[in-house]
């Protein structure tokens, strides 16, 4: 076993050996990233049968916590003229499995006994989960309003659901307030946060490429709320991009929640409405809103906000075509047709979008 990766702060150049946040306030990234040596494996050679875990020369964590999670079919949708990657078939039901297995691996390094994690629902069970497997305690502060289907997954892995009353800013203060506090000794393992949740949610990317025989689409359209998928997904392709295994990064875009949408707010001024279907996505201030932002503009990508009609409609489609996700993976799909028909999408491009959530949990 080799010696935990150390963190640094992209914005002040700040070292840490670990820290859930820089002392400017900044997230921390991890001081070395792997990049592949050498030329593209043969796909038809390449032995995915650790899942995700068979890209470990890319990641800066080792795999100590595992369910067999990754390696998720990507499928062809015809009718949206799309690939569908289908993330709701991991253990606990969404594409959280990615970052969890990466940050319950890289708590395991650091000989952390107890975390503590924020979630309004997918993030805090498959944190519970994983540290369920990696016999570790955990602690999820949730919203007092959190769907009983959620909160049930938390405890069965044997976590402590801690809810407050309050906004969802609430809920994130009260935790921090438990992972900052002299006499804890909880280790916050936040899905916004934590630099080792990028790293798992990177290997969407590597899988992507993989499965298109190292062919990244031209296009890639994900729910965005805090960005873990979106901004792990960029950071994947970008690896990929700088070994020389693609070509080119996709273009980057994100479905927001009408009414939840500061992405794009920022890109085209007012994103006013409301959406309540698309609950997995309804957050106001992303903690890394300037690289979602950076990603966007280097890769000529977009952020649309969606409302709530549109997101229903496409849910029933994605049903009725065998597709059973939860609501808010419906806002990506809904956000391709309304850019196909802007043009910012067209229809002769490739394009893959992830079904990010089960309908199992709804």
């Amino acid at each position: 076993m080799t010696d935990p990766t150390p963190l640094v702060c992209p914005d002040c150049g700040a070292e840490y050996a670990d820290r859930w946040r820089c002392t400017c306030g900044h997230p921390l990234e991890f001081a070395r990233q792997p990049r592949p040596d050498g030329p593209a494996p043969d796909p038809a050679a390449f032995d995915t049968r650790d899942g995700l875990w068979a890209f470990s020369d890319l990641l800066p964590v080792e795999q100590r916590v595992s369910l067999g999670e990754g390696m998720t079919p990507l499928q062809s949708a015809p009718d949206w003229d799309a690939e569908f990657k289908l993330e709701y078939v991991f253990p606990t039901g969404s594409f959280k499995d990615r970052g969890a297995t990466a940050t319950l691996s890289r708590a395991l390094e650091l000989g952390v006994d107890r975390v503590v994690e924020d979630s309004s629902g997918n993030a805090g069970a498959a944190i519970a989960t994983y540290a369920a497997r990696g016999g570790i305690d955990a602690e999820i502060y949730v919203p007092a309003s959190v769907k009983a289907s959620k909160l049930r997954a938390i405890e069965a892995a044997g976590a402590t659901p801690v809810r407050v009353e309050g906004s969802r800013q609430d809920v994130t203060d009260a935790c921090v307030a438990e992972a900052v506090s002299e006499d804890s000794d909880a280790w916050y393992a936040s899905h916004a946060w934590n630099p080792a949740f990028f790293a798992g949610t990177a290997t969407f990317a590597y899988e992507t490429a993989l499965q298109r025989d190292w062919d990244a689409p031209d296009a890639v359209v994900t729910p965005l709320g805090h960005g873990t998928l979106f901004l792990g997904a960029y950071r994947g392709f970008r690896t990929l991009e700088e070994a020389g295994w693609i070509h080119e990064v996709p273009r980057m875009y994100g479905a927001q929640a009408a009414g939840y949408a500061p992405i794009a707010a920022e890109l085209h001024g007012d994103a006013a409405g409301s959406n309540d279907v698309a609950d997995g996505i309804q957050i106001r201030d992303p903690v890394q809103k300037d690289a979602i932002l950076d990603a966007i503009e280097e890769t000529g990508g977009d952020a649309i906000a969606m409302g709530e009609r549109p997101v229903d409609r496409e849910l029933e489609r994605l049903h009725e075509a065998g597709f059973y996700t939860e609501p808010t993976c419906a806002a990506a799909p809904a956000a391709l047709a309304k850019l196909r028909e802007r043009g910012e999408i067209a229809e002769s491009e490739d394009v893959v979008v992830p079904l990010t959530g089960s309908g199992l949990k709804s």
